[in-house]
């Protein structure tokens, strides 16, 4: 297994996949032929969303940018085509904070009868304070997590029947954070999901970070004794400066300053998602959790099999509930 550290991140170099924390997605994706891909990227109208969309639509892929704002996402579709007029790309709106929308987007999408190959759950928001969504859930366990997990499970009959007529493996990547680390005790706060007295922005953050490695693991565990031609893993961009950002005080941004070496620029962070998106080297990879487009250890909590079991049933009790 790799090992990520403060070197090679200041370095950049190398690890056994041949990339490391200075790949671009271009460079982990040259050469790869996605044309008879279709995927669905949430978050794609900014950030290391927009980028992963624009790679991907320039490997050939039928990309789907699912965002909560659409003008921004209309946006993003016309900077893709213009630096690529073959460019096959669409806009869906999706706010993955309400269970509703999640699901009209899931019907707006099964409506254009497209195949699906590809699901990338890139959106997020980070370091919020207390707020509940529509559906009385904290709103980065909602939007980080809960909407995430609704959305793929409502799309994975799409994606299964998608690999079974074209013979092609599907792949879904749940975008986590080194964040997973920093949590309430025992990982999932179940009792404490909505409360407002024991929020803490930073450990919030963090618990929706570890549900989306939970998820893949969980959902990984049942695919493959399902037989589904599907993989799912978990992937951490790296520290950028996105829009993720709003929320940061002083202390952030000091800390940026001083840690400036270990920032990567958006191309950078894009790279892991679309490397373990596309590589053929991954054929068959499931449940694992990467960094700087190479295998990497997360936290012990992240790997708890009975924790992944609790938190999807709990996630279901919610979604049928809102």
């Amino acid at each position: 297994m790799a090992k990520v550290g403060i070197f090679t991140l200041l370095t950049g170099i190398a690890g056994p996949s041949g990339f490391g924390s200075a790949s671009t997605a271009e460079k982990v994706t040259d050469g790869i032929d996605a044309s008879d891909l279709t995927a669905i990227v949430t978050g794609g109208a900014s950030g290391i969303g927009l980028e992963t969309a624009r790679v991907l639509a320039l490997r050939n892929a039928h990309v789907v940018i699912a965002a909560r704002n659409m003008e921004a996402a209309n946006e993003a579709k016309q900077l893709i085509l213009k630096d690529n007029e073959t460019a096959r790309v669409d806009a869906l709106k999706l706010d993955l904070s309400s269970m509703k929308s999640v699901r009209a987007f899931v019907n707006n999408f099964n409506a254009q009868n497209l195949p699906l190959n590809l699901l990338i759950n890139n959106a997020g928001v980070m370091f919020c304070p207390y707020q509940l969504s529509e559906d009385g859930i904290e709103i980065q366990f909602a939007t980080n997590h809960l909407g995430h997990f609704l959305l793929t499970n409502l799309l994975l009959d799409k994606m299964k029947k998608t690999a079974r007529s074209s013979g092609i493996e599907g792949r879904i990547v749940n975008l986590t954070s080194v964040a997973h680390l920093h949590t309430y005790k025992g990982g999932i706060d179940f009792n404490k999901i909505n409360d407002e007295d024991s929020y803490s922005d930073k450990k919030a953050y963090g618990q929706s970070k570890l549900a989306n490695l939970l998820h893949v693991n969980e959902l990984a565990r049942r695919l493959q004794e399902e037989g589904a031609n599907i993989t799912v893993n978990s992937v951490h961009p790296g520290l950028i400066m996105t829009n993720l950002f709003r929320h940061s005080g002083l202390g952030m941004r000091i800390l940026r300053l001083l840690s400036h070496p270990l920032w990567k620029n958006v191309p950078q962070g894009a790279a892991t998602s679309c490397y373990v998106a596309l590589h053929p080297s991954l054929k068959g990879v499931t449940g694992k959790y990467f960094v700087d487009c190479n295998e990497f250890a997360p936290g012990k909590l992240a790997t708890d099999t009975v924790l992944a079991k609790q938190l999807w049933d709990f996630s279901n009790k919610l979604v049928n509930s809102a």
